[in-house]
């Protein structure tokens, strides 16, 4: 298996690189993103099969070296990787290989794996799989070690032009939260989305209140599943996603919060795959019935959550598609210039 898994990976990059017409020395993150399009296609197959439309292709991996992988949340980090990351991917290699930015994808690329490892890993070591571990575990290291790395190249690299002239920006800073309504709706996403994070956050550590043991018990009893992916998730919401509700609400309050749009795309990233993974593995028929969300609230907890993921999505939108008003306010000297060019 090993001595396959190899020549199927250097085919494909020979592929690639040929593809590229050898134009891929300027930027090594090409190597990268070939080698984890790979493993991204073994996590699709490994879903695949754990789900029975394949048979025969990954079993022995799975049940041998990675058991953790045929559970509710395994599989679905695995239909993500193999779907969402493999086309991302492929798009940031066709980029780099015709010389073409790829930033915004890299970085939401970025939120998407940071997030996955973030909960994934500890919930291996944690959960009721920690006696299974085995040295295949660390084929992890490189998804913490390398993502760490690319995402300062990623930062590094240039925005590209605003389009916005300093008369532009000025006029946007001097709009109030009134004046910009898809803000304010976003504002109070931000708000609303911060108190859902809190809550919780102390439904999982077991805070005692009537409406913490009436919400894990009739609406998200998945929350309570020994695997803890679902508790590490909340905790994460509770302690990263919950700083950035607050600091993003801030940066719609006030202009010239450069680092937003770029955080936001990570963020956004981050949400739609742990949203994808939590929402997937409630439901699926590896959790334990006691343990999946229940039919008659299905349809609230469903759009609930959906709406928790597709929110940080438009406010990536909303910072990409006009971003003037988290644009540095132009100095004199780019006034004057401003002035000479009209």
């Amino acid at each position: 298996m090993a001595m396959l898994s190899a020549m199927i990976l250097a085919l494909l990059f020979v592929a690639l690189s040929s593809l590229a017409q050898g134009d891929i020395s300027h930027d090594p993150l090409f190597v990268v993103f070939t080698i984890f399009s790979f493993t991204s296609l073994i996590d699709l197959f490994i879903a695949l099969e754990e789900d029975d439309y394949v048979t025969g292709l990954m079993e022995f991996y799975t049940r041998e070296r990675e058991p953790y992988l045929c559970t509710a949340h395994g599989i679905f980090s695995c239909y993500w990787n193999g779907t969402v990351h493999y086309l991302l991917y492929l798009t940031m290699t066709g980029a780099i290989a015709k010389r073409k930015r790829y930033r915004s994808l890299g970085l939401y690329w970025l939120g998407s794996l940071v997030m996955s490892i973030m909960v994934f890993v500890p919930g291996n070591i944690l959960g009721k799989y920690s006696s299974e571990l085995r040295l295949s575990f660390l084929l992890n290291i490189p998804y913490v070690s390398i993502p760490c790395w690319a995402g300062l190249r990623l930062f590094s690299q240039d925005r590209g032009p605003a389009g916005y002239t300093a008369n532009m920006i000025a006029e946007e800073h001097k709009k109030g939260l009134l004046q910009r309504p898809w803000d304010l709706a976003l504002f109070i996403f931000l708000l609303l989305a911060g108190l859902f994070t809190i809550f919780r956050g102390l439904v999982v550590l077991d805070c005692p209140t009537d409406s913490c043991f009436i919400y894990v018990y009739q609406y998200e009893p998945y929350l309570r599943d020994p695997v803890a992916y679902p508790k590490i998730q909340m905790l994460v919401f509770l302690f990263y996603a919950l700083p950035f509700f607050i600091l993003a609400a801030y940066g719609l309050l006030r202009p010239g919060c450069t680092w937003l749009p770029d955080w936001a795309l990570v963020f956004a990233g981050a949400m739609g795959q742990a949203q994808f993974s939590h929402i997937g593995a409630s439901m699926h028929p590896y959790t334990p019935y006691t343990y999946r969300t229940p039919e008659d609230v299905w349809s609230f907890l469903f759009i609930l959550n959906l709406l928790y993921a597709v929110g940080p999505h438009f406010l990536a939108y909303r910072c990409l598609r006009w971003p003037a008003f988290f644009l540095c306010s132009p100095t004199p000297s780019q006034q004057e210039e401003n002035k000479k060019n009209c």
